[in-house]
């Protein structure tokens, strides 16, 4: 893969990551303060669920454009990252906030670095790979 090709998926990747998160935490807000959830773990879980679709089908039409696995390949490997995933961002959340009572805006970005980090590395390697 060339420099350019590369920064490029770089480049979508950043954007695709930006959608996903903006759509994870408009669901967060809307099921803390609309669905009045009151465990923010329990509500980031479910929101993770919308950002994490998202992010998904960014990637397999948008980011990882040179991939050649097939999409049943794609939806498993990605499924299994992304939930281990969701599980470590609402546990992070569940400690931040409902265990040491810090504020879920700031747990949220924390969670979502490590979240950024894992699914970066997790898409490249394990699910949007070129098999030849």
């Amino acid at each position: 893969m060339k420099y350019n090709t590369l920064k490029s998926e770089f480049h979508r990747y950043i954007l695709n990551g930006l959608v996903a998160t903006a759509i994870h935490y408009g669901v967060l807000n809307f099921n803390i303060l609309v669905l009045d959830i009151s465990s923010y773990g329990v509500a980031n879980f479910l929101a993770a669920l919308f950002g994490i679709t998202a992010s998904f089908l960014g990637s397999r039409y948008f980011v990882y454009q040179e991939h050649t696995n097939s999409l049943g390949s794609q939806i498993v490997r990605f499924g299994l990252l992304y939930v281990s995933i969701a599980i470590l961002h609402g546990f992070v959340l569940y400690l931040w906030t409902d265990v040491y009572g810090l504020s879920y805006h700031f747990g949220f970005l924390v969670a979502t670095v490590l979240q950024v980090a894992l699914s970066y590395l997790g898409n490249k390697v394990l699910v949007f790979k070129n098999e030849n």
